[in-house]
C-alpha cells in the first residue's frame, strides 16, 4: 500500500512538472521537424513591446509577421517603429490586421492600406478572423454577413497592393470558411496538435509559448510559426 502511494505522488509530481514547464515554455507540445519546415518566423505586437531587431533575427528565425491594424480604428501602438526598424534586416516582413465582426470589411481594408506601406520583399499581407470575446461560439455568429464582409476586406486589400492576402485562422473556423475562400493561402492556428492532413496550409502558428531573446514587453512569450516549403520556395514566395 505504501509503495502505491509513493508511486502515485510521483507520477503527480511529475504531471505538476511537465504541466508547470508546458506553461513556463520549457518544453513544447509541438516540435516541428526542421528538416521538413527549415522556414521559421514569429508574430509579434505592441505584447512584445520593444524588440531588439538585431538581436531578434540571430534567434534562428526568417520572417516576421507584425500587427499593424484591428478592426476599422485601431492601430498597433508599435506597428510603426517595429516597420521601420525591422526594415534592412535579415528577415522578409510582412503585417497583419485582427479582423473585427463589428465593423464593415471595406473600412476595415482602409484602416490596414492607410496604415501599412509596401517595402522589398514584403510578404503577403494577413488578416487574423479567430473567435475572440462574445464570438467565441460559433452558433452565436452571422456567419453570412462575417462572409460576406469579409470577402469585401480581402478583395479591398488585393487591390491594394496586388497580392493575394493570407488566412489566419483555427481549424473550426476555416471549416466555416473554407467553402467560399478556398483560394486563399492559409496560415493555420494549432498549438496543440499537428494541422489536419486535409489542410492545405502555408503557415503554421505551432506555438505560443516560446521565449525569444529580443524583446521587452508585458508579454513574455512570443508566438512561433513555420513556413511550409523549402528555403528557396519562402524566399520566391509573394
Amino acid at each position: 500500500m505504501k509503495r502505491k502511494i509513493l508511486i502515485t505522488l510521483a507520477l503527480f509530481f511529475l504531471a505538476c512538472m511537465a504541466m508547470i514547464f508546458l506553461y513556463t515554455g520549457v518544453i513544447h507540445i509541438n516540435n516541428p521537424s526542421k528538416k521538413k519546415y527549415p522556414i521559421r518566423g514569429v508574430d509579434v505586437s505592441h505584447y512584445q513591446g520593444e524588440i531588439d531587431w538585431d538581436q531578434l533575427q540571430e534567434e534562428n528565425i526568417q520572417f516576421a509577421y507584425i500587427k499593424a491594424t484591428e478592426g476599422s480604428r485601431s492601430k498597433d501602438e508599435q506597428f510603426d517603429k517595429n516597420w521601420q526598424e525591422a526594415q534592412g534586416r535579415s528577415l522578409r516582413i510582412g503585417a497583419y490586421h485582427f479582423f473585427s465582426l463589428d465593423s464593415s470589411g471595406t473600412d476595415q481594408a482602409e484602416n490596414f492600406c492607410s496604415t501599412v506601406t509596401v517595402v522589398d520583399g514584403m510578404l503577403p499581407p494577413v488578416v487574423d478572423i479567430e473567435p475572440y470575446g462574445k464570438y467565441n461560439d460559433v452558433e452565436q455568429i452571422d456567419q453570412e454577413k462575417m462572409i460576406t464582409e469579409l470577402n469585401a476586406y480581402l478583395k479591398s486589400i488585393e487591390s491594394f497592393y496586388g497580392v493575394r492576402p493570407v488566412i489566419y485562422t483555427t481549424e473550426k473556423w476555416w471549416s466555416m470558411l473554407q467553402e467560399e475562400f478556398n483560394d486563399y493561402n492559409l496560415w493555420i492556428r494549432d498549438v496543440y496538435s499537428k494541422p489536419s492532413p486535409s489542410l492545405d496550409w502555408t503557415f503554421w502558428q505551432y506555438s505560443n509559448r516560446h521565449v525569444l531573446s529580443g524583446y521587452c514587453g508585458i508579454e513574455r512569450y512570443i508566438d512561433m510559426n513555420v513556413y511550409c516549403g523549402s528555403e528557396e520556395e519562402f524566399y520566391a514566395y509573394q
